[in-house]
């Protein structure tokens, strides 16, 4: 796609999305993530695209800022110093850089995300 606009098409029902493989550091489950990119910057900066993840918990920690706009599914997310971010549709979270806890995927999640 070549575009001074980098764009998707039908994001929150998009069906081609390439296998980005099982979830690392795995609690619970073998949560599995698909995905697209929109757009990949020099060094990997800004990143956007289409995540999509499958139920399962695991050990995340954020190394950039990272904006999720979720449009399907149900998670929670649990910070190391105990707070709770409940996401579903129409949730958007802007988890900081050096955020650290679980996720763990309900329902089969999908979100539009850009990290900074």
């Amino acid at each position: 796609m070549t575009s001074s606009a980098p764009h998707l098409r039908q994001a929150s029902t998009r069906t081609d999305l390439i296998d980005w493989g099982a979830q690392p550091n795995a609690l619970e489950g073998t949560s599995h993530s698909t995905g697209r990119l929109v757009h990949k910057g020099p060094n990997n900066q800004p990143e956007s695209g289409i995540w999509v993840c499958t139920p399962g918990r695991w050990r995340l920690a954020i190394p950039r800022d990272e904006l999720c706009h979720f449009v399907a599914g149900r998670a929670t997310y649990r910070s190391d110093d105990g707070e709770v971010i409940e996401a579903s549709a129409a949730t958007v979270v802007m988890f900081p850089a050096g955020w650290a806890g679980e996720c763990t995927v309900h329902e089969t999640i999908r979100n539009i995300y850009m990290l900074a």
